[in-house]
């Protein structure tokens, strides 16, 4: 399916008179809550024709015990499984194609290849591979042992697996279906870049590796995407760049956006977030911003969008209204 999203988006590029795309990501529940929640997002959505529904997954983290003696105990624990099994869901239920997240963080090389075995059996055939966060007890992000400092490594390892190869150089008896990819790409660079020019190197080493598509971090100003799409491809890019986009729904998001996503807010808008004494202030400017955000990427002939939904469903529901 990514091959072919490759080439639908290439080939709307050249017709821009073609309706622009739409994909969300969604969140597997957290741990003993249910799935209504994450079914109701989709209900919802689900009436603009979404390309796809992109999962997160998110890595185990450790928590500690304090036991018999004085001694305290590390458990890892996982507070949102079920990444496979909600795609597997999804797609049985509504029929639209699902791409989990593959993480490096918090997994070893074992982890990765049952998960690449089980979406196999399951006939998923389409990837989004990062390297993920750090743990929240770090500093800096840490590989587990076993695992990956770099999502290139995550890359090489499923290129391996694609070729007939385990992770510790065992052929199969069967190869099956290969997996395609996407990856993230960031348009005010990784937090960890000394700088966009060697944040945009990777990328294109992304490309070269087999990437199909590469997804933005969410962002606010069209014209440091512009900016940044200009210089990837000056720099060799050629994949796709989706816009990803959320829409600001409360008052406290004025400060934890920015500094969660290292992202700037555009001064006109940062304005208008300063005049709001409500979280309904808020959700209503974040909705205007996003209805016109989204009308000039479209206007600049972007062929696609994707929307990070949480805490923003209703917001993109009224966005998509007005633009779709």
């Amino acid at each position: 399916m990514l091959g072919q999203l490759y080439h639908t988006i290439k080939d709307e590029s050249a017709h821009p008179s073609q309706p622009a795309g739409f994909s969300f990501e969604v969140l597997p529940p957290l741990k003993g809550t249910g799935t209504e929640t994450l079914f109701k997002t989709i209900e919802t959505l689900a009436p603009f024709n979404p390309r796809h529904i992109n999962i997160t997954t998110h890595r185990a983290e450790y928590v500690y015990h304090e036991v018999e003696g004085g001694l305290v105990q590390r458990q890892r624990i996982r507070r949102r499984p079920g990444t496979i099994a909600i795609a597997a869901a999804i797609q049985q239920r509504w029929g639209i194609p699902v791409i989990p997240h593959i993480v490096c963080s918090g997994s070893t090389k074992e982890d990765i290849e049952y998960a690449l075995l089980d979406l196999q059996f399951l006939g998923i055939k389409d990837l989004f591979l990062l390297r993920g966060d750090k743990a929240k007890e770090e500093s800096m992000y840490t590989p587990t042992p076993g695992g990956y400092t770099h999502a290139l490594e995550l890359i090489e390892q499923v290129n391996r697996f694609n070729d007939g190869f385990f992770a510790d150089g065992t052929p199969m008896k069967v190869k099956g279906q290969p997996f395609e990819f996407g990856v993230a790409c960031y348009p005010e660079k990784h937090e960890e870049a000394p700088n966009l020019e060697s944040d945009i190197r990777v990328l294109l080493e992304k490309q070269r590796a087999g990437a199909k598509v590469a997804i933005t971090q969410l962002f606010y100003d069209n014209e440091k995407y512009y900016t940044f799409v200009a210089r990837a491809r000056a720099a060799g890019v050629t994949i796709p760049l989706i816009p990803g986009l959320k829409p600001l729904a409360k008052l406290s998001q004025l400060a934890t956006v920015p500094k969660t996503f290292r992202c700037d807010l555009p001064f006109a808008l940062s304005e208008e977030l300063c005049r709001c004494k409500t979280d309904d202030d808020v959700l209503q400017v974040g909705i205007e911003w996003g209805i016109e955000q989204c009308r000039d990427l479209i206007a600049h002939g972007i062929p696609s969008l994707h929307f990070y939904t949480l805490s923003a469903v209703e917001s993109i529901k009224r966005i998509a209204e007005k633009v779709y």
